[in-house]
């Protein structure tokens, strides 16, 4: 793999969370690898008056608790942390700038990067149109010498007014093929591993479209609360923390057409127009398609769990959805007609994120004396987490007199692949901006057609005081009245912690 131009990677908001425990760790895991350039380093900046051995002193120990490969030696930490640097001043304020400029043109100088530099802005998403604004008011997205790119964290908006509003302000200051927006579902290697499964095997592409599926499903649960969190999902909601980023851009990944070429332009453009072909739920539709829901207290394992309105910083009439599922179809040619069906949740059984492909039955029910074979469709489930692979459903007799059928599977796990370093989502990501490939970045023009489809729903729950939250209690699959937007099947797939397992190893 070729390694990137000499740079330096420059976080806002280096003395929090997400620069301790994902950040560092992975461009650690990237100079493990020998992929970062001999010219580097990283200057991270904060508020919090902290100095190059205190910064390094931190991101030590955050290397060492999370970081994916551990370091041979001391030394060769004690090399990598030399190349971080860290400088206080209030990034809020345009005149302090001026010292931020100084210091990053001296240690340009003193590491020999050429003037490329990488913003990551790891900061409240307020600070997203400031930041970039007052690095222009200083030249610091100039490319006349050497590249300058931004990397802005989700979320992008807060519905489709704030989203248009931001892109109008980061295109003020930066241009469209400076600005990477991170969404790091699609750093994750299964996801990936969606469009080679799609584009490069024979057996799958003829079958994926209107005429052989019968539906597609996406589920994204987590087996936990908000938890701390709750101050910040108050002002979320799984639709906005979830569907409109992570689930739209899954199910884009499923649906969209070939592109030319695997490159960002080809490959954001069919993405582009899988968004542009939802067909749009009205507000006055919004009870028909989406099922909105709350998790209320209950007992798992002897251990009493808390509803969502007895966790901190939760209003105690909170009306804000832990739980959405929806149906929606995308109104092109390949899709016309097939209903695609999105949930997610927190406090439910497992933590799992996958997508299955359920195929249409056989057109002539030759075992038509097995009960069960009406209701049996093959199913191709795409797992992302956790136990990352594949698995295939299909049909094969019972030994013995007669005809009967049971369900088989074929499955591969990458966990099989044991010489196989799997990187993590951020270090894939990094490195991919630092190559400047924008392939697994979100557009402007993506992130605006998502919150447009999801926009009425906002409204309409909003709007609409008299459309339910259903309760359902923590541990559950969520509100029973999500089954009643699944047609023509029994129920959702309910999926366990191990891929294969179909309800054997499911522990509730």
């Amino acid at each position: 793999m070729r390694k990137p131009e000499k740079h330096i990677l420059v976080i806002f908001g280096a003395s929090g969370d997400l620069t301790y425990r994902k950040l560092v760790p992975s461009v650690f895991d990237l100079y493990y690898q020998n992929l970062l350039p001999e010219a580097f380093g990283v200057l991270g900046l904060g508020r919090t008056d902290l100095g190059h051995a205190a910064f390094r002193e931190k991101m030590k120990e955050g290397i060492e608790k999370y970081a994916m490969t551990k370091p041979k030696s001391e030394e060769q930490l004690e090399l990598f942390l030399e190349k971080l640097y860290y400088y206080a001043f209030n990034t809020k304020e345009e005149a302090e700038y001026a010292g931020f400029k100084g210091q990053l043109e001296s240690l340009n100088e003193k590491l020999q990067t050429g003037h490329n530099f990488i913003y990551y802005l790891a900061t409240p998403p307020s600070m997203y149109p400031v930041i970039p604004a007052h690095l222009a008011k200083y030249d610091l997205h100039l490319s006349d010498q050497g590249f300058k790119r931004l990397i802005v964290e989700k979320p992008f908006g807060y519905d489709l007014e704030s989203a248009q509003k931001l892109n109008h302000q980061l295109l003020e200051s930066f241009r469209e093929d400076q600005i990477y927006r991170i969404d790091h579902y699609l750093g994750k290697e299964t996801v990936q591993n969606l469009l080679v499964t799609r584009f490069s095997n024979g057996i799958f592409e003829p079958l994926w479209n209107r005429n052989f599926v019968h539906h597609v499903e996406i589920t994204s649960s987590e087996d936990i609360g908000v938890g701390s969190r709750g101050g910040y999902y108050e002002g979320s909601g799984a639709l906005r923390d979830m569907v409109q980023n992570h689930l739209l851009l899954l199910a884009s990944l499923v649906a969209m057409e070939p592109p030319a070429v695997i490159g960002a332009d080809s490959m954001r453009n069919e993405i582009v127009k899988v968004l542009q072909s939802l067909r749009p739920i009205k507000e006055e539709e919004v009870e028909k398609y989406v099922i909105r829901g709350q998790y209320t207290a209950s007992e798992i394992k002897g251990k009493k769990m808390p509803a969502y309105r007895e966790e901190p910083g939760v209003a105690p009439k909170s009306r804000t959805e832990t739980f959405v599922a929806m149906k929606f179809f995308i109104d092109n040619w390949r899709w016309a007609g097939v209903p695609f069906y999105i949930r997610t949740g927190k406090s439910l059984p497992t933590r799992v994120t996958e997508i299955v492909i359920h195929f249409k039955t056989t057109p002539h029910h030759l075992f038509a004396h097995d009960k069960n074979i009406m209701n049996r469709h093959n199913q191709l489930v795409i797992r992302i987490q956790p136990d990352e692979g594949v698995l295939l459903k299909f049909g094969m007799k019972v030994p013995g007199a007669g005809f009967n059928v049971q369900d088989v599977n074929m499955d591969f796990h990458y966990s099989e692949l044991n010489n196989t370093y799997l990187p993590s989502a951020y270090e894939r990501l990094l490195l991919d901006c630092m190559l400047g490939d924008a392939t697994l970045y979100s557009r402007g023009d993506a992130v605006e057609a998502a919150w447009k489809f999801v926009d009425p729903i906002l409204k309409a729950w909003k709007n609409r005081p008299c459309i339910k939250v259903h309760g359902y209690p923590a541990g559950t699959w969520g509100p029973e009245e999500s089954d009643a937007l699944v047609d023509d099947v029994k129920t959702w797939r309910y999926p366990c912690k191990n891929l294969a397992g179909d309800g054997e190893y499911c522990e509730l």
